[in-house]
């Protein structure tokens, strides 16, 4: 069975030139950079090339890149770093919408003494920067945003955010995660302060990622040990995956002319879907939203029943992010938005590559009818008892 996978916000396919790269610092070059004898510098200076091609990315120096594992630990280092730089303030401001690595964390630290301020999302999953400028007090140490959503692609106002951040002295951290590779950056006239990205995203390989630090942020380490990264970031570093990303950031940037191609299919398989299936909608910002991304409400049916039955003709897609995938509550993001329960759990995202086809997008607009209206035949609810969904859903909430 040929698969069709349209779940690349979840994770990308590991480009083939990436692994090219990559196989040799797993055979070959296997020496730590950290050695004093040439086999081992000549790591070291791979890793230097993989930092310029990621910095090269970002619009950014050299020097402003801090190799991580992974989204998460740049995003648990940009927060307790931003902390940690102003420890006499005592509140953050983030969103309702965030990626868990990001609301787990800041639930954390309310325990610890901290408030945090948890900015709303309207209809179409945008904030409010009138809210976020109302909630800026001389106490904020950090505002952490993402610069797109992961389920909804939605597109926040980063640099907007940054200046209001800026005009009150706290630190600006975006977590960047689903939009490098996929938007141009240029973080020399940014206004973000830390930015996060990670490897997978973006057709290198798992387990490695990055943290973008503006000079001049007085940053103290999350991982603490040896010297590496400058003294910001122990531990002996993952030498193929860093020389995957690298590569991979250097493709991404090369295939940025290309996001358009992604973003007529992505067009495409939307338009092709509200116009074959009625009773379907788009979740999300019509315009202000990532090239490669949908997420479609199917009412009066589940979520999970259209995945398992896309699944069976080989289409991988995803009912919101990949680290809450297994629970069967809605969406916190969808919720966030205010969607009606017939819509929260009958929402898929489907997120494409530039290894998505005009095949691919034929072949999903010719099955999901016959899904949806086969799950519809069989499901107990419609549209006469929206009503009582709806306040089944918001008696839960309240309870």
């Amino acid at each position: 069975m040929n698969i069709i996978y349209f779940d690349n916000n979840a994770t990308t396919k590991v480009d083939p030139v990436v692994l090219e790269a990559m196989l040799p610092y797993l055979q070959e070059y296997y020496g730590n950079p950290s050695s004093m004898h040439s086999f081992g510098g000549q790591v070291g200076k791979a890793i230097k090339s993989a930092r310029l091609q990621v910095a090269a990315l970002l619009g950014a120096e050299e020097s402003e890149i801090i190799f991580t594992s992974c989204g998460t630990e740049g995003n648990n280092t940009a927060i307790r770093a931003a902390l940690a730089a102003q420890p006499d303030r005592k509140h953050i401001i983030t969103t309702e919408v965030e990626h868990a690595c990001v609301l787990n964390v800041c639930k954390q630290l309310e325990k610890q003494g901290y408030t945090v301020t948890y900015l709303s999302v309207d209809h179409q999953g945008q904030i409010d920067l009138a809210e976020l400028e109302a909630a800026l007090t001389g106490n904020t140490a950090l505002v952490s945003t993402m610069y797109a959503n992961n389920e909804t692609g939605v597109i926040f106002p980063v640099e907007e955010v940054g200046a209001l951040a800026k005009a009150y002295g706290a630190t600006c951290h975006v977590d960047a995660v689903q939009v490098v590779g996929k938007l141009p950056l240029n973080l020399k006239t940014s206004t973000i302060d830390l930015l996060t990205l990670s490897g997978h995203k973006l057709h290198a390989p798992k387990g490695v990622g990055a943290l973008y630090v503006r000079r001049g942020f007085r940053f103290r380490p999350f991982l603490l040990g040896g010297h590496q990264e400058r003294g910001r970031r122990a531990g002996t570093e993952n030498v193929a995956g860093l020389i995957g990303l690298g590569k991979a950031a250097e493709l991404a940037q090369q295939h940025l002319d290309c996001v358009n191609q992604e973003k007529q299919l992505r067009d495409r398989l939307e338009q092709g879907l509200l116009s074959s299936i009625p009773d379907c909608q788009v979740n999300g910002h019509s315009t202000k939203r990532l090239p490669n991304t949908t997420n479609i409400g199917f009412k009066y049916i589940e979520g999970e029943a259209i995945l398992f039955s896309l699944n069976q003709y080989g289409v991988c897609a995803s009912s919101g992010s990949a680290c809450t995938s297994g629970s069967l509550e809605p969406s916190h993001v969808l919720r966030a938005m205010g969607l009606p329960y017939t819509i929260l759990h009958g929402s898929i995202r489907f997120s494409l590559s530039r290894y998505s086809t005009d095949a691919e997008v034929d072949r999903v607009l010719e099955l999901m009818p016959g899904i949806v209206d086969r799950l519809r035949a069989l499901s107990p609810f419609n549209s006469d008892q929206a009503d009582w969904l709806q306040d089944r859903e918001e008696a839960l909430v309240v309870r």
